[in-house]
């Protein structure tokens, strides 16, 4: 993936660098939200089983950010003009949450499961353990562990040709 977009690969350096989120864990967020899909947005209820109608929640973009947690880091990080559709702006995003996990919640910033289930929950709804009893969470947590074991592998192989630039690479 990051051969085909190297701004997505510069993007989750820099996330790196600046929160000390590993690039493997940040990608399996994106993956898990949003499948790498700049404006995806959760399914609309529907009335009468048929007639489309709200939204469940605010979130939208590459990490299913919320509208009020989006605000909040436009605000603390100074960029106003942050997009939830900008992959670069959506990874700094993550960075910056599992940056205040590792705070709030005392997860280290190498546990993609429980830094997921502080993003879905939030961190106040995680320290409570309010995921215990959802099932489906539990999965898409293990799923996220998964994925970023698997990306971890495939970054470390590919790593050294990506740093290199793509004019080298020919």
């Amino acid at each position: 993936m990051f051969e085909e977009r190297r701004s997505w690969y510069r993007a989750a350096e820099r996330t790196q660098e600046r929160w000390g989120v590993p690039v493997h864990v940040t990608m399996a967020f994106m993956y898990q939200e949003s499948g790498f899909r700049a404006r995806a947005r959760p399914d609309r209820t529907r009335l009468l089983w048929v007639i489309p109608w709200t939204r469940p929640s605010t979130a939208r973009g590459y990490a299913q950010a919320l509208s009020s947690t989006w605000n909040d880091y436009q605000q603390e990080t100074g960029n106003r003009v942050a997009s939830r559709a900008n992959f670069g702006d959506a990874v700094d995003f993550v960075g910056w949450y599992n940056h205040h996990s590792v705070r709030r919640s005392n997860i280290p910033l190498t546990d993609a499961r429980n830094l997921y289930l502080a993003y879905h929950e939030g961190h106040t709804g995680y320290n409570r353990g309010t995921y215990r009893n959802k099932g489906w969470l539990l999965e898409a947590a293990a799923s996220v562990e998964r994925n970023a074991a698997r990306y971890q592998t495939q970054y470390e192989s590919c790593r050294n040709d990506l740093d290199r630039g793509w004019f080298f690479g020919f």
